[in-house]
């Protein structure tokens, strides 16, 4: 087994509702985004996080990054506790901890040019670094990212580029400080589908030139199947089931993954297949149910008549027989 390069431990994230109506006395509401997890991302590999909006994917990115500050619990990065270490550590690591965000349009600063763009981390980072050098690592980041003449590509602005061209820029900033690992969030989810698998290409290859770890954020559990080596599953900001990804998908224990599973669309099925169509809402975060928190929308509680397990007691990850496949429930 390779070595954890991050790992978080028991990491809670509490918001607090903002209420002009709150009376004296009365506690105070808190949304409850991440919920006790715990997980180790291995050197190397790419771990998808998959979930419904609002399930806690992007807080536990940004937690990681340290863009948001765990209510409770620790981040370990390369074996060292970095949840509260100091501003100018917290400075140094941000170099080796990158973030590819959703939105192109929204993460690229449109008054930079390109260069201008990929050039300003490593003012901050080496602000010894000289102009030849610096233009150097600019026109090679924009090569090693597919965005040719690079050198021409590098006088443009942001609105020159297309959907693709701008998110092979955000992936040729995140690479520009040489990191060792990737926040993806929905890093193609804003593409259009022909451009979506040259991107996905794009970061594979680039893992394997530089020797990446990915935490791949994702809704789609397709995609998640296609590009990773394990898929951990959360509901309402807690994970359900974790293991490598060909067991999650064809050998899914939890019944919320299974529902996920069921609707996967296949090009050529073989045979029918019977889809698990999960009815009603989400509990809110606010006012999480007591004992298993997936159990209102549970189509396996309701099949084995409403044990009451299920209303009293949380269940906690288990192993099936072996502690690459987690899952939480009772059943």
């Amino acid at each position: 087994m390779a070595e954890a390069i991050v790992e978080l431990r028991d990491i809670r994230v509490l918001f607090p509702v903002r209420s002009g109506n709150l009376l004296p006395g009365r506690p105070q509401k808190v949304v409850t985004a991440v919920d006790g997890v715990s997980f180790q991302v291995f050197s190397g590999e790419i771990l998808a996080m998959v979930g419904e909006s609002g399930c806690g994917k992007t807080t536990i990115g940004k937690t990681i990054l340290r863009l948001i500050e765990p209510t409770q619990g620790e981040i370990w990065f390369r074996g060292e506790d970095i949840t509260r270490v100091k501003k100018e550590q917290l400075r140094k690591l941000r170099s080796k901890i990158q973030v590819i965000y959703q939105d192109p349009y929204e993460s690229l600063d449109p008054r930079q040019s390109i260069f201008d763009i990929l050039a300003e981390p490593l003012m901050i980072f080496s602000p010894e670094i000289s102009r030849s050098e610096m233009e150097s690592r600019v026109i090679s980041a924009l090569e090693a990212t597919g965005l040719l003449p690079a050198r021409e590509i590098a006088e443009r602005y942001p609105h020159h580029l297309s959907g693709g061209q701008r998110q092979r820029v955000a992936i040729a900033a995140s690479l520009i400080l040489e990191p060792d690992f990737l926040v993806t969030d929905e890093p193609v989810s804003m593409l259009d589908v022909s451009i979506r698998a040259e991107i996905l290409k794009l970061m594979l290859d680039l893992r394997e030139k530089k020797g990446l770890t990915y935490l791949f954020i994702t809704h789609d559990l397709s995609l998640a199947w296609m590009i990773s080596d394990r898929i951990l599953v959360l509901y309402l900001g807690k994970i359900v089931e974790i293991g490598d990804a060909h067991s999650v998908i064809h050998d899914a224990k939890h019944p919320y993954t299974r529902a996920l599973v069921s609707v996967i669309p296949l090009p050529q099925p073989k045979h029918d297949r019977q889809q698990i169509i999960l009815e009603g809402e989400t509990p809110s975060p606010i006012d999480i149910p007591p004992g298993c928190r997936f159990k209102p929308r549970c189509w396996l509680w309701k099949e084995l008549n409403q044990p009451e397990i299920c209303s009293q007691l949380e269940p906690g990850l288990k192993g099936n027989g072996s502690s690459e496949h987690s899952y939480a429930c009772h059943f």
